[in-house]
């Protein structure tokens, strides 16, 4: 079995927080600091992702504090890669941020976008595909919390250059299972999937979705605190993967990305 220690690890799915935790069913670090340990005792060197609560918003101010509270978690902790929040209801105010964010701060990535939590409009809704078919022209990835055909196909269709991660693989069985969105992922080109959340619990799910999409298309991903990063990180490293495989997908498929050195 290989170690932590022979990879290069990138969460590209987790949560960190400043002042408020949602979704942890069982508790959660109490600080930003706590975190960031738990992070590193699994050997993550580095972790991305948006800040997201539950909350219905209807006022742009509280998605850019969100981004805000983002930076300022980089700016602490630099093994931080912040994912930025946008909002189907405020395309206009969300673009020109965006922008701003990508040019200023070097921001490449957007969420994960949570719809359910945020309210913020499915991905395919109008001013959702105004913002990430700007995105797209960036040359952005976005982080989509898992997402059925009918709502993440138009995002492909409508957004060239986004690179759109879908994240959690699901169950098994149903229409939002793991092998129905592992073979979305291989039909196009701009489509990714992180392995956080449901899925990795089931052995050989790893190795059953390199087999279809190949190593190039999967991103190691934990959800913390929602779920338990050091379980994702042993979770992956047991699967019957090559070091060639693992190196692509514990880091390698998200430094490509981001464009990341």
């Amino acid at each position: 079995m290989f170690s932590p220690d022979d990879f290069e690890i990138i969460d590209a799915h987790a949560h960190p927080f400043l002042d408020k935790c949602d979704g942890a069913p069982y508790g959660h670090p109490e600080t930003l600091e706590q975190f960031v340990y738990e992070m590193k005792k699994a050997k993550v060197d580095y972790f991305a992702g948006s800040t997201v609560y539950l909350h219905e918003v209807t006022d742009y101010a509280e998605i850019r504090k969100l981004n805000e509270d983002a930076l300022r978690i980089r700016d602490k902790y630099p093994c931080y890669i912040p994912g930025i929040q946008v909002h189907g209801s405020f395309p206009e105010e969300s673009i020109a941020d965006m922008t701003k964010l990508y040019h200023e701060d070097g921001i490449r990535m957007i969420g994960e976008l949570v719809p359910y939590l945020m309210k913020t409009g499915e991905y395919n809704s109008p001013g959702m595909i105004e913002i990430l078919k700007e995105a797209g022209k960036l040359g952005m990835t976005a982080s989509l919390d898992g997402g059925f055909r009918e709502t993440v196909v138009p995002v492909l269709e409508n957004c060239p250059g986004l690179n759109v991660v879908l994240a959690h693989p699901g169950p098994p069985w149903g229409d939002d299972s793991a092998k129905i969105r592992f073979q979305w992922v291989s039909e196009y080109e701009n489509l990714y999937m992180d392995i956080s959340g449901c899925g990795l619990y089931r052995w050989n799910m790893l190795r059953y979705g390199v087999d279809v999409c190949g190593p190039e298309k999967i991103l190691f991903g934990s959800d913390m605190p929602v779920c338990s990063v050091g379980m994702y990180v042993y979770g992956a490293l047991m699967e019957n993967l090559t070091k060639e495989e693992l190196t692509l997908v514990m880091g390698g498929n998200f430094k490509r990305l981001l464009g990341m050195k």
